[in-house]
């Protein structure tokens, strides 16, 4: 009987064994299958690939085909896999512009997000808010070598949502004042200066605006596509507080702009004015951005959109609260949240933002502004500030350089859009309203912080 006990245990012993081992191979295999749907086995030696995705759109941000899609990106793959041997960085081509938001999106809810990816300006703030982009302060903090300051403020700022660096930028385009000179010659009127103001923007609008041909109509005007953000801006007004949870229309500042809007506009005397009159040659002033000057004036063999007259460009007119200042469109660099190659994807972010030599060359094949100083302020690239400009070269660097170190950095908090396009509602409100604009302004403001309050 003793026997028979002792052989039943170590049957019993052995079905046990039998059993953790089968347990022990399913759960290995389930798990093998999840780090192979998951991409973890790549974070395992042996497995470990390293390359590089970046998301990328093939066309220009700036709007205007110049043939070199590819080639600032090309050139810095080479120079990156060459300096870090063993890593590979790839990208998808064909994806335009218009469709790039909706295609990366995509990947990310497949869970195939690119390492990298660009953002473009409008859309930062939906990235931002959807928990996509990894926080890059511990890279920040963690890199001696890495300096914020070698950015140019605005650009860097860009990259900030609600006091949090998700993205480094890449390159970006302050907008600018653009100026039909032949309209003036012609009027006997001086061309304005980088330190001009609203009143010396508006007198030149008064002058400027009449019916030429003796018809009747007005055919020829001051100014199109100038806003009341524009307005805001140059008048030091802050709409928001950095949280959105308030609105600012009846600030002493923000209701000089209003009114000073209701005056531009009242020159015009109800017509709509169209930047196709501005490309006909028959209005002074439009706001561009720069990128639009370089793309049709700076480049030998660019398209010469504005060929009928002389035109330049300065900076925006100073409110009498404010400055020659005006906002940044910036495309920056993020990194994905669920990338495994973090560490490498922060050296290529660093390499594409902040090396000089890479940086430069957005002169030759872009249309816009590099975001280091030394990249614009270098001697070399002062060949790109050339064309029929009465203003030396050294004059416009300093100009350019300015407006995109001044630029205006708004708040980034959720739903700004939302907010902003409230805003632009209210503001048309009291230009069109028939009520006095102090009155107009208190009851919109409520309006507006209504908004932001059921937002919350």
């Amino acid at each position: 009987m003793e026997w028979e006990t002792d052989r039943k245990e170590a049957s019993k012993i052995e079905e046990d064994k039998k059993y953790a081992i089968r347990a022990g191979l399913c759960a290995f295999l389930l798990g093998l299958i999840w780090m192979i749907a998951s991409d973890t086995y790549k974070m395992l030696p042996g497995f470990y690939e390293k390359t590089i995705r970046i998301g990328v759109f093939s066309d220009s941000y700036w709007g205007v085909q110049n043939g070199y899609s590819y080639k600032l990106l090309e050139d810095a793959i080479a120079r990156f896999e060459e300096q870090h041997p063993g890593m590979q960085v790839e990208y998808v081509s064909g994806i335009i512009k218009e469709d790039y938001s909706e295609w990366l999106s995509g990947q990310m809810m497949k869970g195939k997000a690119p390492d990298l990816f660009f953002v473009p300006g409008e859309h930062f703030n939906d990235f931002a808010e959807a928990g996509v982009l990894e926080d890059l302060t511990p890279f920040i903090e963690g890199d001696s070598e890495f300096s914020p300051e070698r950015y140019y403020t605005s650009a860097y700022e860009y990259g900030n949502y609600e006091g949090v660096q998700y993205a480094l930028p890449y390159e970006c385009a302050p907008k600018l004042m653009f100026v039909n000179k032949s309209i003036l010659q012609q009027e006997g009127l001086a061309m304005p200066g980088n330190q001009w103001t609203w009143e010396d923007f508006y007198n030149i609008c008064r002058d400027v605006t009449k019916d030429t041909d003796g018809n009747g109509t007005i055919d020829q005007f001051g100014v199109v596509g100038y806003t009341w953000e524009d307005a805001f801006d140059s008048n030091g007004v802050a709409l928001f507080d950095e949280r959105g949870t308030e609105c600012y229309l009846t600030d002493e500042k923000a209701k000089a702009a209003i009114s000073f809007m209701d005056r531009v506009e009242e020159l015009n005397r109800g017509y709509s004015v169209s930047s196709k009159e501005f490309a006909l040659g028959n209005v002074v002033f439009q706001p561009m951005l720069f990128s639009e000057y370089r793309a049709y004036k700076s480049y030998p063999l660019s398209i010469k959109k504005y060929s009928g007259f002389e035109w330049d460009c300065v900076t925006m007119p100073a409110g009498p609260d404010g400055s020659n200042i005006s906002r940044l469109d910036t495309l920056t660099l993020a990194m994905s949240k669920t990338t495994v190659h973090s560490q490498e994807t922060w050296e290529l972010m660093k390499f594409l933002t902040g090396d000089e030599k890479l940086q430069s060359e957005i002169f030759t094949y872009s249309e816009g502004v590099p975001v280091l100083r030394e990249a614009v302020e270098s001697e070399e690239n002062q060949k790109f500030f050339v064309g029929n400009s009465d203003s030396g070269k050294g004059e416009k660097l300093s100009m350019l350089s300015d407006a995109v170190e001044q630029a205006v950095v708004v708040p980034r908090f959720h739903d700004y859009d939302g907010a902003v396009t409230e805003a632009d509602r209210a503001v048309r409100a009291i230009l069109e309203g028939n009520s006095n604009i102090n009155m107009e302004t208190i009851i919109q403001n409520r309006n507006v912080n209504r908004y932001l309050k059921g937002k919350r």
